[in-house]
């Protein structure tokens, strides 16, 4: 995308405050328009009030002190203006771009996030959201801010001089090169800015995460080492960044120095001469001189633009990213359970072997099925496809019937309840976590999953019971206890289609047997697909399917198995430790 069309919809997102935007401009213009105004009334003041004491001056002698009030005036409400439209304004963009991206990360496909960092991701949230305003209201507003103090300022010379003021603007075109050659350049380093900002956050997002890895194995000098290795990277890109900006910003100084010694010695002759009067004279410096700061600030837009800009491209890459897909539209109130898999295959990658090659798979209305098999089988892979976060790359995967792609994405989802080895938790109320996504709270429900789950036991020992906040991930809660709130959470939804992936595989003895039989219960009337290493947590399912390789080499009952003296028996015999026949 090229930068004119970057910017215009970059642009777009600020139109719901054009009025916001409009006020605040006028506001800009008040206060940049009362500084050249300012220099103006030197030229009465020196010309009139204190060359001499004529009756015109002393009759005359309160108007240029009014109008300097006056000054002071306009000066404040521009300001305040300015400066609280700017933020009011900064503020809620950033937060409509935060709410987007974020809104956009939910909708997105799993592959994604397999592809990007968490600390990328967090960039864009966050580093990224910030740099867009410098191209967004910070950049506009400096425009307008500065641009009207130029055009005032030039007003004032061409009122004081316009032979001289001419002269003067035969710096343009310096100052317009010096801008371009920096321009390109500037944009190539804000885009390597964010690069290693996005792998500062992903090196910061997995030494914090696996902080106690870290210390277990010794690896802090290795992390320190590491973060300062791109921290280092990023400080010299803003290093150079900064020395761009300080060369362009200097040659432009240097020019305009050059422009205002030459400038002063003609309007010095021209004094002497009569042609310019002490107030003109003093008018025509002082614009000339303060002129510079605008100048110098416009100069700087160029680079907080490029800089916005880069960030834009990267937010408005991922906006523009494809969400889910989401084209069915069948949708019931609650499916029977019927699963149908046809020559079911999937590749993470194109270029590597399938995760599934072939899978032909019939489960029954409230029929528990179990998939084993060494990891890498497939097994989380072939669960993964059910609630579609990834899509089939053939066959054919049926619902009571019904093409999982013909079904309503949130309808779908909705049938089914996951518990998997993956235990996530929010750093919300007990209640909050095991309701999550429900809407409706209903408190005997909530016990009830919760004793069902044996976790009452320790829910109610804690201070605030169902109120307790259980910290980032449960923190709090031990691996048994988390794992014991997921499956409450699981238990209060109450689907038709039950996925438990490694669902106690975080419990010691006790609490597996107390799990395993509140899942038992659980299980009743669901058909529920369990993946479990454990084989004696799924000897009483109804059908035990053997993965190996993507394929499925064995399936029957625990008994059947075992009497085939199989990869099942064999798998069964490692585990407790028995000969095969």
């Amino acid at each position: 995308m090229n930068t004119n069309a970057l910017y215009r919809r970059l642009l777009t997102h600020f139109r719901p405050y054009l009025g916001v935007i409009i006020a605040t401009i006028i506001c800009m213009a008040l206060a940049s328009a009362s500084e050249a105004l300012l220099t103006l009334l030197l030229k009465p003041l020196i010309d009139q009030n204190l060359a001499g004491a004529s009756a015109l001056a002393k009759h005359a002698a309160w108007i240029v002190p009014a109008q300097l009030f006056g000054l002071a005036i306009m000066r404040f409400v521009g300001n305040f203006g300015n400066d609280y439209g700017n933020a009011w304004l900064a503020q809620r963009v950033m937060r409509d771009f935060r709410e987007r991206i974020y809104a956009k990360l939910m909708r997105l496909p799993t592959r994604y996030f397999d592809q990007t960092s968490t600390g990328v991701l967090l960039s864009r949230v966050t580093y990224d959201v910030t740099q867009v305003m410098e191209a967004g209201t910070s950049t506009l507003t400096g425009l307008v801010r500065d641009g009207v103090a130029v055009i005032g300022f030039l007003a004032v010379m061409f009122y004081s001089s316009w032979q001289l003021t001419l002269f003067c603007l035969f710096l343009l075109p310096l100052v317009a090169l010096s801008i371009r050659l920096v321009a390109k350049r500037q944009r190539r380093l804000a885009r390597e800015t964010q690069d290693k900002m996005g792998e500062m956050n992903s090196r910061l997002d997995e030494s914090l995460s696996g902080q106690r890895i870290v210390k277990v194995f010794g690896g802090q000098d290795v992390e320190v080492r590491r973060f300062a290795e791109v921290n280092n990277r990023v400080m010299r890109l803003g290093i150079k960044q900064g020395m761009m900006v300080a060369v362009n910003s200097g040659v432009i100084v240097l020019l305009i120095g050059l422009t205002i010694s030459v400038v002063l010695y003609f309007a010095s002759l021209q004094a002497q001469a009569g042609q310019l009067s002490a107030g003109s004279f003093m008018s025509f410096i002082a614009a000339m001189v303060a002129i510079q700061g605008p100048v110098r600030n416009l100069t700087k837009i160029n680079e907080r633009l490029h800089r916005g800009l880069a960030a834009a491209e990267s937010i408005f890459a991922l906006l523009d990213e494809i969400e889910e897909p989401d084209q069915g539209r069948h949708q019931v109130a609650r499916v029977r359970g019927e699963l149908e898999l046809r020559q079911l295959r999937f590749w993470y990658q194109p270029e590597h072997k399938p995760a599934l090659d072939g899978i032909d798979l019939q489960v029954q209305p409230g029929q528990t099925v179990a998939l084993v098999g060494q990891s890498g089988s497939g097994k989380t892979t072939l669960a993964n496809l059910l609630p579609r976060f990834y899509e089939a790359s053939s066959g054919e995967i049926r619902l009571d019937g019904v093409p999982l792609a013909d079904y309503q994405l949130a309808n779908l989802r909705q049938q089914i309840a996951l518990v998997s080895q993956d235990m996530v938790l929010f750093n919300d109320t007990v209640t909050a976590n095991i309701t999550y996504g429900a809407g409706v709270v209903d408190m005997a429900r909530v016990r009830a999953a919760a004793e069902a789950a044996h976790a009452l036991e320790f829910i109610e020992k804690m201070p605030h019971g169902f109120d307790e906040m259980l910290g980032e991930n449960g923190g709090r809660l031990s691996g048994g206890q988390r794992q014991r709130m997921a499956i409450a959470r699981a238990i209060y939804k109450d689907a038709p289609l039950l996925i438990l992936d490694e669902a106690t595989s975080a419990l010691d003895t006790e609490s597996e047997r107390k799990v395993q039989a509140a899942l038992e219960n659980l299980m009743q009337g669901r058909t529920t697909l369990v993946i479990a290493h454990r084989l004696s947590t799924i000897e009483k399912a109804d059908l035990i399917v053997v993965m190996q390789n993507g394929r499925i080499v064995e399936r029957g009952s625990h008994a059947e198995l075992i009497a085939q003296s199989g990869v099942y028996a064999q798998m069964h015999a490692v585990q407790f430790g028995a000969e095969v026949a």
